[in-house]
């Protein structure tokens, strides 16, 4: 039923490799079945590859509902998905880091310094001077507990908590209209993060810019009304209500997300 060709143009082949096996595992026992956690380039493939498909569909479940890092539960069609979202579980890694400040980067490196693989952790909200919440596959909770003792210089105390309990910090968002005369990747998102367009086409060249989630390289890549532009360390940028002008260029809603 799946055509592997789907594939071939795909930025995370292996791991879309794995979830089409799991998704052929799901028809065959007729059992729902959850992926690992997802980053957002793989779930954006990983979902529009199941859109296209009739006999199997996905929910997503990351602890809550702007989570980036989410897992898949793949049943049949015929299945029902209410109360078959893949399971999650919140810890909090509570310490005083008010002296020693740690970053998202630390808190992930400590968490796989404990020995386990990237894909069991979703995401990370940093607490500042407290600490940390994390998302984890429920069966790493009790390990975690155990063996996540320190981040940085800083001795933690890690247990499970609701998900209710996430202090999660709505993202900032900033309302903007720029005139271009193209719909240029470079042009507009320049004028979105506030950076020179040259600095701009650079970071598209090094592969630093997504649209939708794909690695785009170039910096004519034309943009539509619905486009999600993400630049690494910058934020987001989406792109809203496109109108043309009478001297005809393109004027363009923008809304940056930091």
């Amino acid at each position: 039923m799946f055509i592997r060709d789907r594939l071939k143009s795909a930025e995370n082949k292996e791991t879309l490799a794995r979830i089409l096996d799991q998704a052929e595992q799901a028809i065959r026992t007729w059992e729902p079945v959850a992926t690992d956690f997802l980053s957002p380039p793989e779930l954006a493939e990983a979902q529009a590859i199941f859109q296209q498909l009739t006999e199997i569909h996905a929910e997503a479940q990351g602890g809550y509902p702007q989570a980036e890092w989410q897992r898949l539960v793949l049943a049949r069609t015929e299945m029902p998905l209410e109360g078959q979202t893949p399971p999650v579980a919140a810890l909090d890694i509570a310490g005083n880091f008010l002296f020693d400040t740690a970053t998202h980067r630390d808190f992930l490196g400590s968490l796989l310094g404990t020995g386990i693989v990237r894909e069991k952790v979703g995401d990370i909200l940093v607490l500042g001077e407290r600490g940390a919440q994390a998302i984890v596959m429920p069966e790493m909770v009790e390990f975690l507990e155990m063996n996540l003792v320190q981040v940085r210089s800083v001795p933690v105390k890690t247990r499970q908590i609701e998900l209710s309990e996430l202090k999660v910090r709505e993202p900032r968002k900033k309302e903007m209209t720029t005139v271009e005369a193209s719909l240029r990747l470079d042009a507009v998102a320049s004028a979105g993060m506030g950076m020179s367009r040259s600095k701009m086409a650079d970071s598209i060249s090094r592969g630093d810019v997504r649209v939708n989630w794909q690695t785009v390289t170039q910096p004519s890549h034309s943009l539509e009304t619905g486009d999600l532009v993400v630049l690494r360390g910058k934020g987001r940028l989406e792109i809203g209500e496109i109108a043309l002008t009478k001297k005809e260029r393109y004027r363009i809603q923008l809304t940056r997300f930091i």
